[in-house]
């Protein structure tokens, strides 16, 4: 059976996580997967997630199933973290999931039942799973041009002209806030100009968020998302935990739908909820539970939002000290970009060749597009980290 089957490729992410546990050199640095990291290197169970363990623990009486749409008051939680506010509250529905990813597949899976000539339309670049999961579902992936190589920035108007030829059979898939891999976002007003491409030419917009928060706050990475929402009759979003609330290994996310009224969506929400029950039936319960226990809290809501303003500062630091240390020590304005952009990661503009020679020469493990995860940095690194960058720039 399995003979014929092909040698696997390695993910490019993933299998760097392997290549650093077994790099031996003390001096290592991982800026590979995306993951946000303390100044001790570790990345912590947040204070507000520990004390809601204690709730979970002490007030949870079964392990019983909880049911093919998961937590809905974690649902309704994520809904209203990104929709408060706007019409859409009216009409939405939304769904728990295996992480954000599984949120892709399931959006993709139901874009596929009601409307099989899909095609999405997807940055480039885009976050690496945004195309395979498509695909998987049997869609078509296009993609529009988003970022400009000798900028740093996002090409806006070449964007804008490219999305202009997307219809009504089209599905536009944006990054709601801290583009991975780049770290440019576009602003609020092409946010209103891709609103009003979606209003005249009928396709529909898809949000994915998974760093609501890592930008420039929780309201104000929605800003965009809740315009839109606002303003379209249909709207796709998938939302993740794994970076907001720290909850990585616990595959905590949400697939939420926006239609034209409560019965559409509620139609929607029986069919996303019929192809869950055929691939992986119920998603894990806990940290829906945890998300849920602390939105419902006023207490442990104040300590998760004080707590992510912390990590959301600290790479804001981060970038600035890197920057710095770059202009001052090193007498380079070349990567000042890295300043201006927004979340985790930023691309270097660095070819495959140079993040190898970053990686072989001085143990720095970035991915091989240039993308770095800037919440990988610790403050001690950044000398070393700044040195490299120029000398492989050289």
């Amino acid at each position: 059976m399995f003979s014929h089957l092909p040698t696997p490729t390695l993910d490019p992410i993933l299998s760097l996580s392997v290549a650093y546990r077994n790099d031996s050199r003390e001096n290592k640095v991982d800026l590979g997967i995306g993951v946000y990291k303390d100044s001790q290197g570790q990345t912590p169970v947040m204070k507000a997630v520990q004390m809601a363990q204690d709730v979970v623990v002490e007030t949870q009486k079964t392990k019983a199933y909880v049911g093919l749409a998961g937590c809905e008051e974690f649902n309704q939680g994520m809904v209203d973290l990104l929709l408060d506010g706007t019409s859409a509250t009216d009409r939405v529905a939304a769904i728990q999931t295996p992480g954000a990813s599984g949120a892709l597949r399931m959006l993709g899976d139901l874009m596929k039942v009601a409307q099989p000539d899909t095609t999405v339309w997807i940055s480039n670049p885009s976050y690496v799973n945004h195309q395979p999961v498509m695909e998987a579902a049997g869609l078509k992936v296009k993609k529009y041009t988003y970022f400009s190589p000798a900028t740093k920035q996002v090409d806006t108007a070449r964007m804008l002209e490219e999305l202009s030829l997307a219809g009504p059979n089209d599905v536009v898939l944006l990054h709601g806030c801290c583009h991975n891999p780049t770290g440019a976002d576009i602003d609020f007003a092409a946010w209103q100009e891709i609103t009003k491409l979606a209003q005249k030419n009928g396709f529909t917009p898809f949000v994915d968020i998974a760093y609501q928060g890592f930008g420039d706050g929780l309201e104000e990475d929605a800003k965009g998302l809740k315009f839109m929402a606002d303003n379209v009759e249909e709207m796709l979003i998938t939302t993740s935990c794994s970076k907001n609330f720290g909850l990585y290994r616990e595959r905590t996310g949400a697939a939420i739908v926006v239609g034209k009224n409560v019965q559409d969506v509620t139609n929607a929400k029986g069919k996303l909820l019929t192809l869950a029950r055929a691939t992986y039936t119920m998603p894990p319960d806990h940290g829906a539970a945890l998300v849920k226990t602390i939105l419902q809290d006023q207490e442990l809501t104040r300590v998760w939002k004080q707590e992510l303003s912390e990590m959301q500062q600290r790479l804001l630091n981060l970038r600035q000290t890197l920057c710095n240390d770059l202009r001052n020590t090193h007498k380079t304005s070349q990567f000042d970009f890295i300043e201006s952009h927004k979340g985790m990661f930023t691309v270097l503009g660095f070819t495959q060749e140079q993040m190898a020679q970053l990686r072989e020469e001085y143990g720095i493990y970035g991915v091989g597009d240039g993308r770095i995860n800037i919440a990988g940095l610790s403050e001690q690194h950044i000398p070393y980290v700044a040195e490299a960058i120029v000398k492989v720039a050289k």
